[in-house]
């Protein structure tokens, strides 16, 4: 039987609770001369697509040459994507769309499997490999660097006519931009190439360094207008709201609470109910909303003060649409937050959640059954679900390692989410004061462009292996010649802020290429000794840290359970503290552990004195993945862990990588191989992976 989930208004919900807490009330009120921007509000009339200006000639340029489009989220990027795989696609060819995150490649996939039809669509994204010789692949973009370099190997040209690069924007990514960089270095000319993102500051200068490595034209096309106009709002702390700008200056009354504010030196007033906040928002019609807040805890927490049961008030389609998502992954019905969903028609989207989670909010979003999302910025990278209104409680973000202001990209990753396009005929950034909230830094970024994008182009032992597979030692050095890192160099100058790294490639080459020599996996020749050749197949993180376990064999070779176990060290590079208590692990378990940590100590030692980083191995991460690849109850180890789901599944999924780049030496190492097959299916299964 059909269950349904009630609907009742969230102002008088919200009202109600509000007397049970001890924050202050707000008042709903606006300022006056906010009444013509709110009769705005609505959806606009619907009417036949037709494409913008910027998007067909999009179209015809790809057909010629390579392209760059950098225009706003929501502007209809996707369609020049769709319509160019449709033009190749009609006339014989072959497509690649690559993205950098595999929901956003899953959700490719069936788009377009609906488009052009699911037996024309493949999928590669490492957990999922299916149709692989269609003439449509969607994958992530390591995949597609990774079958480079064998076409590459192989001495063979690409299959393909069309390679489409979204959030082409991650070519600056610290950790993941020289995938980007390596792909465009090493694709073929004959290969077109379209590139997607909605912040590139130096969108000219990306377009140049193609044009000067690829001799060909490189059509950059930008696009200014958004699709849904913003509008920026100031929620007072009284409740009251008003714009945020008076002629690109602070609003009067905002100037004066900004001053009022500084002269008291005090930034940590009472944070107002998030409850409320959603209340005043419904009663300007400025829901649904996307709350970015500053971590995970807050995003948790924010659901408390929005919890209320309902009564059956009205029916629609939100029950039918979560028992489509929950029957996907049964263990979601017992999800802690699934109450406030439902209740609230609120929830928290960040990365210490499952996967099965995060899509499931992101599809009730999308269909617009949910009131807010809190969310953590990663929300605003690549993750395709807009609201009416986005609420910014922060003008700082933490990029890894500390909090530092917002910059002009993040900051227009996020508002990007506000106006849904022929939904919204206005979109609306909310700023709400309190601590870590900077009202004239916010100012500045409503007209400040993204940032110029850098190169992040960097040597690691497992390119440095690639690359020998297929070229000499001067064919790299004109490779690297090529790289973006080089290109900027040359024309910005000495001053150029581009990453040590790229400066020094060939240096840093010849570093790793004299520690491959004296560990045996290339020859004095500079090939590929046997050794070299298997262990270039590992394109993970710690490729000679594996390679050393397997030709010493110090990974188990009968027990799949402890495999995993061995292996999930490799991947994590987190400093997280846990409950585990080492010194209960079981014997078998630390036996294995201990064979693999004395096997690579010689070789790490090696390694530190020869200037390379070698991460310290967590035992945690055995003692977990043991305890899930025995069938151990996936509440009981993360509660007893003291970890996040999303952070197991993390661990789990990489693990999961790893194993399957050892498959991939079936041919010199048959059992190992055989071994970390049986090992992912003991660690692929719900609720990491869901339908």
């Amino acid at each position: 039987m059909q269950t349904h989930y009630p609907r009742r208004s969230t102002t008088r919900r919200h009202q109600r609770h509000a007397k049970k807490t001890d924050a202050p009330r707000l008042k709903p009120e606006a300022e006056p001369v906010l009444k013509n921007v709110f009769a705005r509000i609505g959806k606009p009339e619907s009417a036949p697509f037709k494409p913008d200006a910027f998007q067909s000639e999009a179209l015809r340029a790809v057909q010629e040459a390579d392209c760059l489009v950098v225009a706003p989220t929501g502007s209809g990027k996707t369609w020049i994507a769709q319509e160019a795989i449709r033009t190749f696609f009609n006339r014989g060819g072959r497509c690649w769309y690559a993205s950098p995150l595999k929901a956003l490649t899953n959700a490719k996939w069936v788009e377009f499997g609906g488009i052009f039809g699911e037996g024309q669509v493949g999928i590669l994204t490492g957990d999922t490999k299916e149709n692989a010789d269609a003439p449509i692949i969607v994958g992530t973009t390591e995949i597609l660097r990774n079958q480079l370099y064998d076409v590459m190997h192989r001495g063979e040209d690409m299959d393909c006519d069309l390679v489409i690069l979204d959030e082409a924007h991650f070519l600056g990514d610290p950790d993941r931009g020289v995938v980007w960089e390596e792909i465009l270095i090493y694709l073929p000319a004959r290969v077109n190439v379209l590139l997607l993102s909605a912040t590139i500051g130096n969108a000219d200068e990306i377009g140049q360094w193609l044009i000067s490595i690829r001799k060909k034209p490189c059509t950059i096309i930008r696009e200014e207008k958004r699709p849904v106009p913003l509008y920026p709002l100031f929620l007072h702390p009284s409740g009251r709201i008003m714009p945020y700008l008076e002629k690109q200056k602070l609003y009067g009354r905002l100037a004066q609470f900004a001053a009022e504010r500084s002269r008291s030196q005090g930034r940590r007033g009472a944070q107002p109910h998030f409850g409320e906040i959603i209340g005043v928002l419904e009663r300007f019609h400025l829901l649904p909303a996307i709350f970015f807040l500053k971590s995970r805890s807050d995003c948790d927490a924010a659901l408390k003060t929005c919890r209320d049961d309902t009564n059956p008030v009205e029916n629609d389609s939100f029950g039918y649409d979560l028992e489509e998502q929950l029957s996907r992954s049964p263990y979601l019905r017992q999800h802690k937050q699934l109450h406030d969903l439902v209740n609230a028609r609120v929830a928290a989207h960040h990365g210490g959640q499952l996967p099965a989670w995060k899509f499931l909010v992101e599809s009730m979003m999308k269909r617009g059954h949910l009131n807010a999302i809190f969310a953590t910025s990663t929300v605003a990278a690549g993750v395709n679900f807009p609201a009416r209104t986005i609420v910014l409680f922060n003008s700082d973000l933490f990029n890894g390692h500390e909090f530092s202001p917002l910059r002009g990209t993040e900051f227009h990753q996020m508002t990007g989410r506000a106006g849904r396009r022929g939904q919204d005929r206005i979109g609306f950034l909310v700023v709400i004061p309190g601590r870590f909230m900077d009202l004239v830094h916010v100012r500045k970024l409503l007209f400040r462009e993204p940032e110029d994008i850098m190169s992040q182009i960097k040597n690691d032992f497992s390119m440095v292996l690639n690359l020998l597979l297929s070229h000499t030692p001067a064919d790299i050095r004109d490779i690297f010649e090529k790289s973006l890192a080089s290109y900027q160099l040359t024309l910005r100058g000495t001053h150029a802020p581009t990453r040590k790294e790229g400066i020094n490639l060939w240096n840093d080459f010849l570093m790793h290429l004299k520690f491959l020599k004296a560990e045996g996996f290339v020859d004095d020749h500079d090939r590929l000794t046997e050794t070299g050749l298997w262990a270039s197949k590992l394109r993970l993180d710690q490729p000679l840290l594996i390679a050393e376990c397997l030709r010493r064999e110090a990974f188990p070779r009968q027990d799949e359970k402890l495999l995993a176990a061995v292996v999930a060290p490799f991947v994590y590079d987190g400093d997280q503290e846990t409950r585990i208590d080492l010194k209960k692990i079981p014997k078998r378990l630390a036996q294995a552990c201990l064979r693999v940590d004395r096997t690579l100590k010689p070789l790490s030692r090696r390694m530190e004195v020869a200037g390379f980083a070698v991460n310290p191995m967590s035992a945690w991460t055995s003692v977990v993945m043991y305890q899930w690849a025995m069938g151990g109850d996936w509440d009981e180890i993360i509660q007893a862990a003291g970890i996040a789901d999303g952070d197991m599944a993390m661990l789990v999924l990489r693990t999961a990588d790893n194993l399957r780049q050892i498959m991939s030496l079936r041919q010199t190492h048959p059992e190992t191989a055989d071994l970390a097959l049986k090992a992912r299916e003991a660690i692929l299964r719900e609720p990491v992976v869901f339908e």
